[in-house]
């Protein structure tokens, strides 16, 4: 039997994390919009790093999740309005900023959702990691001519790669695995550095900067090595643009090293919905005139009953992985 057969109508399935590293699929009853809100038909929904904490089960999460919880990557047509929407219609493709969106549907504040234009019909489009990768951008102030840069080229540290390189700048890609380098190469990376050995990685950047360091470095990683490593790769009066999710626990660094230089320290997250939504508006923009273009980095896709095996996969990373999307029927 497919479960994932199409829900009879009326109903939607939604994927419920009841423990730690386990899912169950439930069928439930379509969600009216409220005041101000659409419901979204969603094609898919993007599996962010930031869902393997809870996904682990560490003594603050609370089990089961609601319906669809974690997910909120989704894109896909709304299907129903809600009394005063303006601006969005019944059949507009949209990518939205919902939060439970491991499911076939959906609700957003109609505010919440981006229209896609149809240049970008038929293309996944996870709004708010597009949306995250612009805002890191914006905040990093790369302009052309500097050096910049990316530690740890996964999803995030392509797209920023990629975005870096086109805005004519050389970028300096550092990442553990082979094939993340060979992919930054592709991205518009003028060199790349295995993210091995701590001294030996400054020296060469020190080398390959004739001994100035990087006008920007974007920390992409999320661990304590890479913070201390991007701090090291920084030029005086540099900028460290924080990207990496950093949740792990408590983090040091070298604050003797940072007031010598006078580094200018971003932490590049955003909490703000409306920062997110003008981050999403500036992907769309991107993806669509070519200064972005994400595809090839959209490497594993699930059925939502297998969204077990997204998570696994995204926390251990297999082969080439870059970026899960659980796709819906």
């Amino acid at each position: 039997m497919n479960i994932m057969a199409k829900a009879p109508t009326g109903l939607m399935k939604a994927a419920v994390i009841a423990g730690p590293g386990r899912i169950r699929l439930e069928s439930l009853p379509l969600p009216e919009p409220g005041s101000g809100e659409v419901r979204i038909r969603l094609e898919g929904c993007g599996v962010c790093a930031s869902n393997l904490v809870p996904w682990a089960g560490p003594e603050w999460m609370k089990f089961p999740t609601e319906p669809g919880g974690l997910g909120h990557e989704g894109w896909g047509r709304v299907d129903a309005v809600g009394p005063d929407v303006d601006g969005v219609a019944i059949g507009d493709r949209v990518a939205a900023l919902s939060y439970h969106a491991y499911a076939t549907h959906d609700i957003a504040p109609s505010g919440m959702v981006v229209r896609l234009p149809e240049a970008l019909d038929g293309q996944p489009f996870p709004g708010e990691p597009l949306g995250c990768a612009m805002n890191i951008f914006q905040r990093a102030d790369i302009r052309a001519g500097q050096t910049v840069a990316v530690i740890g080229i996964g999803f995030l540290g392509a797209l920023l790669t990629q975005l870096a390189a086109r805005s004519g700048v050389r970028v300096i890609a550092i990442s553990r695995r082979p094939h993340s380098l060979e992919l930054a190469r592709r991205m518009g990376a003028a060199e790349t550095i295995p993210l091995d050995d701590h001294w030996r990685i400054i020296e060469e950047v020190r080398t390959l900067t004739d001994g100035r360091f990087c006008d920007r470095v974007i920390e992409a990683v999320g661990k304590q090595w890479p913070l201390d490593l991007a701090g090291e790769l920084t030029r005086e009066r540099g900028r460290l643009v924080i990207a990496g999710y950093h949740q792990d626990g408590p983090r040091q660094v070298n604050m003797q090293l940072w007031n010598w230089r006078g580094l200018d320290v971003i932490n590049a997250h955003e909490r703000d919905p409306a920062v997110y939504i003008g981050g999403i508006r500036e992907a769309i923009d991107a993806v669509a005139d070519g200064r972005l273009d994400p595809s090839s980095l959209y490497t594993h896709s699930y059925p939502l009953d297998r969204l077990d095996k997204a998570l696994n996969d995204t926390r251990d990373r297999p082969g080439n992985f870059l970026k899960a999307l659980v796709m819906y029927p």
